[in-house]
């Protein structure tokens, strides 16, 4: 049978201070668009003020890495001058549900904020994620149906809205997983996928979890994906006791916990010498590996993987 999970979809970078998250991945060697905010009108007549969560991407050729971070309402605290308002549009009668989704989704972030900085989401892609719901349920995988939401997009033309449909897993002690349906590629044009840092795609997620907790952590990954969680797969295990034989120096903030993504690129000497101008201190992986510490990072190491 195909496997319907085969990479990543994304990764989610919790952050406190949003112009200060993307002025560190610019220093990585990322291209990173301006923020989005949701905004509302708080009364008839007014102007919409920014609320809930803001975020920015960065794009990659099947994948990207999103910033986010909580915003509250009428606060612009935390978000660069040039962050991109885009005013709530929703019919009326589904305008409280639309909101109290959108705080729900403001408040976790803020607990994982306050938990750690750092990585809280992670997406697997799939080209068929109504037949992957139907396979995670039938494996006892609780999860919420395939939901569909728009993401605005700046085209030649305007902005338009992007279909995004996805699922999220229930009970992830380690944030927000999930599966999304793999990325439209008639909005690829739209998206700036010439980093300075050469990076094509995010291959690689690392959680860490509690000694002792490892097998059934395995277990719960392989009914994720629909088979054995091997070194080849888009997501890598490991305990607490082994982290620091993979990224020496590094540590858990709190168990479990994505510590790490790996980024595809095409010339290391090429990311060696971007950081190195950028003053970011890097390190070796136990795999040969170059990456930027988690405490230069804020709270995520990143890995970058010659290809």
């Amino acid at each position: 049978m195909p496997q319907d999970i085969t990479r990543l979809h994304h990764v989610g970078h919790v952050v406190s201070d949003m112009a200060q998250a993307i002025a560190l991945y610019r220093r990585l060697g990322f291209h990173v668009p301006p923020p989005s905010v949701p905004a509302l009108a708080p009364r008839e007549g007014a102007a919409p003020e920014p609320f809930g969560a803001a975020n920015a991407h960065a794009d990659l050729s099947r994948s990207f890495v999103e910033l986010v971070t909580p915003v509250k309402p009428g606060n612009m605290a935390g978000l660069p001058p040039d962050a991109r308002i885009v005013p709530l549009q929703a019919p009326a009668e589904k305008l409280p549900l639309v909101l109290s989704r959108i705080e729900a989704t403001s408040a976790q972030l803020a607990g994982w904020c306050d938990r750690f900085e750092g990585l809280h989401i992670l997406m697997f892609s799939s080209p068929d994620v109504d037949g992957t719901g139907n396979r995670l349920a039938a494996a006892g995988v609780e999860h919420g149906g395939v939901n569909t939401v728009g993401r605005p997009v700046e085209t030649p033309n305007g902005v338009r809205t992007e279909p995004v449909r996805y699922l999220e897993i229930d009970g992830a002690p380690e944030g927000r997983v999930g599966v999304v349906a793999d990325l439209d590629p008639t909005f690829q044009h739209t998206r700036h996928l010439d980093h300075p840092n050469g990076a094509q795609d995010i291959v690689e997620a690392v959680l860490c979890v509690p000694d002792g907790q490892l097998p059934l952590v395995r277990e719960r990954y392989a009914r994720y994906l629909g088979r054995t969680i091997s070194t080849e797969g888009p997501v890598t295990l490991l305990a607490e006791a082994d982290l620091r034989d993979l990224l020496p120096g590094e540590a858990a903030p709190a168990l479990p916990a994505l510590v790490a993504c790996t980024v595809a690129v095409p010339d290391i000497a090429r990311v060696r010498a971007l950081l190195a101008e950028s003053g970011l201190p890097v390190r070796e992986t136990a795999r040969g590996e170059l990456f930027v510490p988690a405490k230069e990072a804020l709270g995520a190491a990143l890995i970058f993987r010659e290809i």
